[in-house]
């Protein structure tokens, strides 16, 4: 049984919390904020429902409560893991768990979730990643999992209302790429690079710095009154997460953290940050190679405080030369 055996369940209700942004921070250009109305901005009650849930699942986990964790599954819950064993019912995953904490009694979690969605009024579906802090011993990598939630009233009464609990949960192991080969991947992008969007220009050039240890990207966009602004992202290993990283600063004094992972079309990073009046930020931004001489930028999952923000529309990069 893999050290992180207990990874994809931790994302049991992590709801809406999808990734992590600052909208204006990506490795692709900037565009005018997407607008949206109070009424779109609301989370559903059930998804926020969803989301309270997790903050007592992380707690459980962090404490080594196997117990409290067990709660949180449904009495037919089954987990798969990413080796194929499975466990039935909650007192089975309550003694997965429990073996977890008592072999590794400081273990933490880190999530990242890629989706969460409603399929019915008692059914919901979560896709995402998750990592064990200290990592496993052996490759690098993190457990990629799909999760069921179900509304389900509670095992010990009656009289208590529905809440949201898994059902299932299988996860797969996903080997994390070694450290030269990752930001080797993102040498297509040296260069400079433009766009435009609803008539925003923007340029951006890409470099090695530190002897070829990160990649600088600084960017400029031109508005449609002619003004100005721009910014600096850099781009490198984390050896401690073992993953790739960004990090991110704004004109507006804004920063952003990104965790980057390769998928099958090119590149997702989920970002956390916040905007210079200190209004906290997460998306999940998404570049994908078109060919050598363009590629795609999409965020999504995007917000703003509590704000939920619209998706902004896919922006086509194309490369003006291979030199920066």
């Amino acid at each position: 049984m893999r050290y992180c055996i207990a990874t994809a369940l931790l994302a049991l209700a992590l709801g809406a919390n999808v990734g992590y942004a600052q909208q204006t921070e990506a490795a692709t250009p900037e565009q005018p904020p997407a607008k949206s109305s109070p009424e779109s901005a609301k989370s559903s009650p059930e998804l926020e429902a969803i989301r309270a849930g997790s903050k007592a699942f992380v707690d459980a986990f962090n404490a080594g409560d196997a117990k409290a964790i067990a709660k949180l599954w449904t009495d037919q819950a089954q987990y798969i893991d990413d080796v194929g064993d499975v466990y039935d019912g909650r007192d089975e995953i309550e003694q997965v768990y429990s073996q977890l904490f008592q072999e590794n009694p400081n273990v933490k979690i880190e999530i990242s979730i890629d989706s969460v969605r409603l399929v019915s009024n008692t059914v919901a579906i979560e896709d995402g990643r998750a990592k064990l802090v200290p990592p496993p011993a052996g490759q690098a990598g993190y457990s990629q999992y799909t999760a069921v939630h179900v509304k389900d009233a509670a095992h010990d009464s009656a009289q208590a209302p529905a809440q949201w609990r898994m059902a299932s949960v299988r996860e797969s192991w996903v080997e994390a790429q070694a450290t030269p080969q990752s930001l080797a991947d993102l040498q297509w992008l040296i260069g400079k690079w433009t766009s435009e969007e609803h008539g925003v220009k923007s340029e951006s050039v890409y470099r090695w710095v530190a002897d070829e240890r990160f990649i600088e990207r600084s960017y400029t966009t031109t508005a449609l009154d002619g003004s100005q602004s721009s910014g600096v992202q850099l781009i490198g290993w984390n050896p401690l997460g073992g993953y790739m990283q960004s990090w991110s600063f704004s004109p507006d004094g804004g920063h952003a953290i990104g965790i980057w992972t390769p998928v099958s079309a090119g590149w997702s990073a989920e970002m956390i940050g916040m905007t210079g009046d200190g209004i906290p930020t997460r998306s999940v931004n998404l570049l994908a190679k078109l060919d050598d001489n363009g590629c795609v930028w999409q965020s999504t999952q995007r917000f703003a405080g509590d704000v939920a923000l619209p998706d902004t529309d896919e922006v086509v990069l194309k490369r003006q030369s291979a030199n920066p």
